[in-house]
């Protein structure tokens, strides 16, 4: 009789322990924030071996601060921002909360007419707006070689849809390679050989830049 009051006793204490396991287990899951990176090459990690990519090294800032954050790298290399607005519905997975999107490098390189970038990224942030979700615009700048009025328009589409959409906005994916004190040579310290792409210090410093930002990001999904 002892013996099965006792078991009666351990099986219920067993059965309590489960459930407060499963408890912590899902208030831990649920705690954790899920943010697609929507980008091109320079998401992807072209050109690096994966630990060294764009997602890894900002999902290890993050985590070596305190944040349960898991990145799906959204990157696909060549991608232009009307690629991003044909992907973006089918990427944006149920549990995603928040994105990150860095499009237009390749629209520069194809001489892309700005008015036309400018509907793609607006069209992925509607369809962000539209599902409630929290958004990092990360921009960029047009080289002077398509001349003033195609640099003008082309510069100004993302602070200015930034600003429309409520979203958060860094001027630069490549932000944190100029810093006070540095020549413009020493940059090509942290490029890649075709001058495009970062290589692993690089994006190193790139992440220190975009890293803060994506915390205030994390920041508007908890609230």
């Amino acid at each position: 009789m002892l013996r099965w009051i006792t078991y009666g006793l351990s099986g219920g204490l067993s059965k309590a322990l489960a459930g407060m396991l499963l408890l912590f287990a899902t208030g831990a899951a649920a705690d954790r924030v899920h943010i697609l990176a929507l980008g091109d090459s320079l998401t992807q990690g072209y050109g690096l071996i994966e630990q060294e990519g764009f997602v890894p090294q900002l999902r290890t800032w993050l985590t070596e601060r305190g944040h349960d954050v898991r990145i799906v790298n959204g990157g696909v290399s060549g991608d232009t921002t009307a690629g991003g607005l044909a992907r973006v519905d089918w990427s944006l997975t149920p549990e995603i909360q928040a994105m990150i999107v860095t499009l237009g490098g390749n629209d520069l390189l194809r001489g892309i007419d700005p008015a036309v970038s400018r509907d793609n990224v607006e069209g992925i942030l509607k369809v962000a707006e539209a599902r409630g979700l929290e958004v990092l615009l990360i921009g960029m700048q047009a080289p002077g070689n398509y001349g003033p009025e195609y640099k003008a328009a082309f510069d100004a589409l993302y602070p200015e849809l930034a600003q429309d959409y409520g979203t958060l906005y860094l001027e630069s994916f490549f932000a944190g390679l100029t810093r006070d004190g540095e020549a413009p040579a020493d940059l090509r310290t942290f490029m890649q050989g075709d001058g495009i792409h970062p290589n692993a210090q690089g994006m190193a410093r790139i992440v220190g830049a975009v890293g803060p930002m994506v915390e205030t990001l994390i920041e508007r999904v908890a609230d």
